[in-house]
């Protein structure tokens, strides 16, 4: 048996499985901290009790000594920044942060061509420029800085010890050359960090250690189990559909929101703000346009009406569509189309009569439009794609799907376990990495349990268009942070 740990921004996820049937799984939450506007921190040390809590959890149900292989995933950008004895200096800077906005501008100004190298324009959600606000605002920290990792990195230097990490999260950071595969000396330099301090770099399914005595002690899994590198959480999902070989795609609703298609050579649109990044696996690389607010702004409203998710799909489901806000969803800025830190959240067109229902509706359509503008953006890149997978927690709402189908004009597939997602694709790396499963098998796509077919829906196309216009008129009212 196999374990996929998933460390995302909400929950980590841990699911147990063989490959290709899932045994187990379990959750257990995190909180994000934000102590200034325009922050968002995680202590590291959250993701590793939430880590042991859910290994007790599967252990309810598995018994963790039948495990035989681990695979990482996780969030992608954040930083994780340690000392030389390996504590940590900091509470990591996460993907949605955006007080880096300065340090982007510098960085793309030292290294104009840096679209070309990384697959992607400075945005304060990487990490470069991450590294770059510590060295100008809390630069007694910057000077103690001996390593850094990525998110799902560090719990893997707690179960293992070794400072590793793999190409696909890599690629997140900006301090990838996208076409070597290998860190870029250029950017690091640019971005006031030592190339030294990188962890080195591994494809995902290579064992990178094994569990040690002591994280053994703390987790409940025997000590010696062999751990892969994994992958950024996109990469990992892409894994678990099959999304490995060229010309497949999927998007993923989770706190942010991804669409995703594979290929096998590195074509950057730095322009649009579609990520051009390597794969976890070897000879693939990917384009993504990635959305900072994916379902995140249905889990928002539901915590304001004090409602759970569902509810919010159910009352807009009842709503009256001709009645409904405009709601723009950038809750924390947004990177795919826009690459715009500053635009914030907001409803318009609210009238005496908009009740809860209509509230709900404005945000699971405003959902809905991210992807489209998402779609636009790929231009023709897209436009061979038989259908999208659909992933994450926001593809349990058929009515979500659909809306997404309609607006984007694309064949949406809901495959079976479409929730695993990221952890599932994990454990496959690790049962790749340990030849239960070859590169080859890492391309078998899952059965397809629900269909979307995109209907045209005039008054739909007609909220998108306003949904867009509303962007650009607010557009210059949210050029500075408040």
């Amino acid at each position: 048996m196999f374990l996929g740990i998933d460390i995302g921004t909400s929950a980590v996820k841990v699911i147990c499985t063989d490959g290709t049937a899932i045994f187990a799984s379990a959750t257990a939450g995190l909180t994000v901290q934000s102590p200034y506007p325009g922050w968002s921190e995680q202590a590291p040390d959250a993701w590793w009790l939430a880590t042991c809590s859910a290994l007790a959890e599967i252990a309810k149900t598995v018994p963790l000594s039948g495990v035989t292989g681990i695979g990482l995933s996780g969030q992608m950008h954040g930083a994780v920044l340690l000392d030389s004895a390996r504590q940590v200096l900091r509470p990591a800077i996460l993907w949605n942060d955006s007080r880096s906005t300065e340090d982007c501008t510098r960085l793309q100004n030292a290294l104009p061509n840096i679209g070309s190298i990384a697959g992607v324009l400075p945005l304060p959600g990487f990490t470069a420029p991450k590294l770059m606000w510590v060295a100008r605002e809390e630069p007694e920290i910057h000077a103690r800085i001996a390593h850094i990792l990525l998110p799902k990195d560090y719990i893997g230097l707690r179960l293992h010890g070794e400072l590793a990490t793999d190409r696909s999260d890599a690629a997140g950071t900006l301090w990838l050359d996208q076409t070597a595969r290998e860190w870029s000396e250029a950017v690091a330099a640019a971005s006031d960090t030592d190339i030294g301090w990188l962890p080195r770099l591994a494809d995902g399914y290579e064992v990178v250690g094994q569990v040690m005595a002591s994280a053994a002690a703390e987790t409940g899994l025997p000590a010696g189990i062999p751990i892969v590198a994994g992958g950024g959480d996109a990469a990992t999902g892409a894994v678990s559909l099959g999304a490995t070989e060229p010309g497949r795609g999927f998007i993923s609703l989770g706190t942010s929101g991804q669409l995703f298609v594979a290929g096998d050579a590195y074509h950057p649109n730095p322009s649009k703000y579609v990520h051009a990044f390597a794969h976890t696996v070897p000879g693939r690389w990917y384009q993504m346009a990635a959305m900072l607010n994916g379902a995140r702004p249905i889990a928002w409203l539901a915590g304001q009406l004090e409602i759970d998710a569902g509810e919010v799909v159910a009352l807009a489901e009842s709503a009256d569509a001709s009645r409904v806000p405009t709601f723009l969803p950038y809750l924390t800025g947004e990177r795919s189309p826009h690459g715009d830190p500053h635009i914030r959240a907001g409803f318009f067109g609210l009238e005496d009569s908009t009740n809860r229902a209509g509230l709900c509706r404005a945000v699971i359509e405003a959902v809905a439009f991210t992807f489209a503008d998402a779609v636009d953006s790929f231009g023709d890149t897209i436009a061979g794609l038989p259908h999208l997978a659909a992933i994450g927690g926001g593809s349990k709402s058929p009515f979500l799907l659909q809306l997404i189908a309609n607006a984007t004009g694309q064949r949406i597939g809901r495959t079976v376990g479409s929730d695993a997602g990221p952890a599932l694709g994990a454990a496959r790396l690790a049962a790749c990495g340990l030849k239960a499963l070859s590169l080859s098998d890492l391309g078998q796509q899952p059965d397809v349990a629900d269909w979307f077919e995109p209907a045209h829906n005039e008054d739909l196309i007609d909220r998108l268009e306003g949904y867009r216009a509303l962007y650009r008129a607010l557009k210059p009212l949210n050029q500075q942070p408040k």
